[in-house]
């Protein structure tokens, strides 16, 4: 099944604002989870939406809270996003962010006790449409073990990274540091998929591909082992000292995954480069790796982001694809 653009946004919107959004707030939150499914990121769009309203109903997100600025140095500043809508706060960082970066020639806004922010992609995608690099990161719940460990101490914290093209082809890497998100376990796992190489652990501490057996023990497996692994510990502690905010740890008495540590970094090619010559440079770099021979003979090599280009395209002339019982739900809020 498939659903307009336009039609996804529409009954977002209508959702989140008899959940106390104004009308404004509901459409910018409503486009920012269509994009992520026209993208082809249907873990952090549709199928996440539902949740996102239960925190709602439950009062975990305040949809009236706005982050603000705590303290100002320079190019870096520290804001508190005072519990309010994850996405929402997250797109005013990376905004703000870029402007510093326009002045400075690089921004950097750490953003604590916010929550969600769904699509990490979103606010590095947001940064390069403004001509920036984009480097954001977040951290998250205690969802993953340490190496070597057998419970779970620190997050599978994404990392997000953009770099601009003046034709907006942007090329964007976004990925957590675990092997898989937990998003994409559970859309594995609602399309009766398994995962394409092991992703975590089952019930019998054996790596497995099988998405419904790695959620019943929550241990995922960090990408690269170790390396992974060190990534997410860094990650947080960064994110903590510089906002002050809530660590992995904390995040985990809360109950829910809410209150999190996130920073955004903007930094303003223009400083350095014309246009001109920063296309230049990304134009050669890209070609030279879409120039590789694939392992199959009909096989693609594809640059970071380019796929979502794709998803993007083809969803918009096609619709979006849906689980319709999700779709259904959504239609019935």
């Amino acid at each position: 099944m498939r659903v307009k653009y336009d039609d996804m946004v529409n009954e977002f919107a209508r959702v989140l604002e008899n959940r106390g959004f104004s009308k404004e707030d509901a459409q910018d939150a409503a486009v920012i989870f269509a994009q992520n499914s026209l993208a082809g990121v249907y873990s952090h769009g549709l199928n996440r939406f539902p949740r996102v309203v239960s925190y709602l109903e439950k009062g975990e997100i305040d949809p009236k809270a706005k982050a603000t600025c705590e303290m100002k140095m320079g190019a870096i500043e520290r804001w508190d996003g005072h519990r309010g809508f994850g996405p929402l706060n997250a797109k005013l960082a990376m905004d703000h962010a870029c402007e510093l970066a326009k002045e400075y020639g690089i921004g950097c806004v750490a953003l604590g006790n916010n929550n969600h922010w769904m699509r990490g992609g979103t606010y590095g995608w947001l940064a390069a449409e403004h001509g920036c690099i984009g480097i954001c990161w977040s951290n998250t719940m205690p969802n993953m073990p340490a190496w070597g460990g057998l419970n779970r101490k620190i997050g599978n914290n994404p990392i997000v990274m953009a770099v601009p093209r003046s034709n907006g082809e942007h090329a964007m890497v976004d990925c957590a540091v675990s092997q898989f998100s937990y998003g994409k376990i559970e859309d594995c796992r609602l399309k009766g998929q398994k995962l394409p190489v092991p992703g975590g652990y089952d019930t019998k501490g054996e790596l497995s591909t099988d998405p419904s057996e790695i959620e019943k023990t929550w241990r995922v497996l960090p990408m690269g082992y170790w390396k992974g692994s060190g990534l997410s510990i860094m990650f947080d502690l960064i994110g903590t000292v510089l906002t002050n905010g809530n660590s992995v740890n904390k995040i985990g008495t809360f109950g829910d995954e809410v209150g999190l540590t996130q920073i955004m970094i903007a930094i303003d090619p223009l400083k350095f480069n014309t246009v001109e010559e920063t296309d230049a440079i990304v134009e050669d770099i890209l070609s030279d790796v879409k120039s590789s021979e694939p392992v199959t003979e009909d096989g693609e090599v594809f640059y970071p982001g380019e796929r979502a280009l794709r998803n993007i395209k083809e969803n918009k002339e096609l619709g979006i694809p849906v689980i319709e019982e999700i779709w259904e739900k959504v239609l019935k809020m």
